[in-house]
């Protein structure tokens, strides 16, 4: 009987990694109103933790990547995930701002970039024919995650308490330590090829390190002098701005517009269950006509959740926004590892698609903080709406000046 391909089971424990570092960072939302209630802060101070997280993960996760590249992504994930367990569970201990910013700013910051780049640049290496749509799967686990965990979060808070959450996060957290050690970096290791293609009896006995296959593509130096790089930067700036924003502050803006807060959190669990056929979707969609389509299939789509959700009226109508905006949300997190494959090869996929996520997180830095700050000044999120809006026409712009490379992919 033919054995099943290992891949499958990297993927299927990719899915789980996903779940639970998105789940994990989208609960984060669901604590501001308690923060808000217990301490007094405001939430551009709450928000400024989010956005400390994003910048120290911006900075970690080249390194991640690099990493990654290097000596595979089991022990890197395995490390992260403790940090980022241990970053929770400190958490549930907050009494200060610095707490908060540096329980989850940073030790989750540091962590949390090992998500994408260890599973996404692993299963690019393992499947080549498919590799959106597999993409796509993996990335499901994370809109199973952020549509499940909030809402359980947000149970466990009105039963026990914030602090207990956090620690039930935690350990959650710490469990995807072992579920890390199934994860392998390519298919040469166990002397295959992506798709599951077996090699010759004499190819395999060769095998002796992850470089036995020559992989294809260019280096992070070489990607750096190509415009397609920075194209691709910009783009990832535009939809990280708009994403963190939502992500951050639709929770309060629901509870702003009426909303019991169970009700509100809500709408972060349907934009994760609708963003897993947006992930699915443009992961085929990628496989098809190329990731370029794909990127601008989902910048097309954030721009009319977002002139719907200045145009309504009704609090809940914000469901509605959430199914059209949830599409976006999943097809962007889905269409970056691709497109690095298609632009750049996978020879250094994990470091290029740590810097795509790094200039995305500077995006993702400043939009939760300005969009806290706008609604402390003017008492309403009107302004932040606007510039996320604008930003969804410059990233599918942008995008839209993708050209493939002068130079072969596969050059090494």
């Amino acid at each position: 009987m033919k054995r099943i391909f290992p891949g499958y089971y990297i993927v299927a424990a990719s899915c789980v990694v996903q779940a639970t570092y998105l789940g994990a960072f989208f609960s984060f939302g669901i604590l501001f109103p308690a923060f808000e209630a217990e301490f007094g802060w405001n939430r551009e101070t709450i928000s400024g933790a989010a956005s400390l997280n994003f910048l120290i993960m911006g900075v970690s996760v080249i390194l991640l990547g690099r990493l990654t590249d290097r000596i595979g992504p089991r022990w890197v994930l395995a490390l992260a995930s403790a940090v980022y367990g241990l970053g929770y569970l400190l958490l549930s201990q907050t009494h200060a701002v610095w707490h908060l910013y540096l329980f989850f700013g940073v030790l989750a910051g540091i962590s949390i970039g090992a998500d994408d780049v260890c599973t996404l640049s692993t299963v690019a290496r393992w499947f080549v024919k498919r590799r959106g749509l597999i993409t796509g799967i993996v990335k499901s686990g994370a809109g199973v995650g952020q549509s499940l965990m909030p809402i359980g979060v947000a149970i466990l808070i009105v039963t026990f308490g914030w602090r207990t959450a956090c620690v039930v996060i935690g350990l959650s957290l710490l469990a995807m330590v072992l579920v890390s050690l199934m994860l392998k970096r390519d298919p040469a290791l166990l002397g295959l090829q992506p798709d599951g293609v077996e090699l010759a009896p004499n190819d395999a006995t060769e095998l002796n390190s992850a470089t036995a296959i020559p992989e294809h593509g260019i280096s992070l130096r070489e990607a750096l002098k190509t415009h397609q790089l920075w194209l691709l930067c910009i783009g990832k700036f535009a939809d990280f701005y708009c994403l963190m924003t939502i992500v951050i502050h639709i929770v309060p803006h629901g509870i702003d517009e009426g909303l019991a807060p169970a009700a509100a959190a809500r709408i972060l669990a349907i934009i994760g269950i609708v963003s897993i056929i947006g992930r699915i979707a443009v992961g085929t969609l990628s496989d098809r006509f190329g990731s370029k389509r794909a990127i601008q299939a989902c910048f097309s789509l954030l721009f009319a959740s977002f002139v719907f959700l200045q145009w309504l009226d009704n609090p809940n109508l914000l469901f509605v926004f959430a199914v059209v905006y949830g599409i976006a949300h999943g097809g962007f997190f889905t269409a970056t590892s691709p497109s690095v494959a298609e632009y750049f090869g996978t020879r250094s996929h994990g470091v290029i698609f740590g810097t795509l996520v790094f200039c995305g997180t500077l995006g993702g830095v400043i939009s939760p903080v300005l969009a806290g700050r706008f609604f402390d000044t003017t008492g309403s999120y009107d302004v932040p709406f606007l510039i996320l809006t604008a930003f969804s026409v410059i990233g599918f712009a942008v995008i839209s000046q993708l050209r493939p490379l002068a130079v072969a992919s596969d050059h090494a």
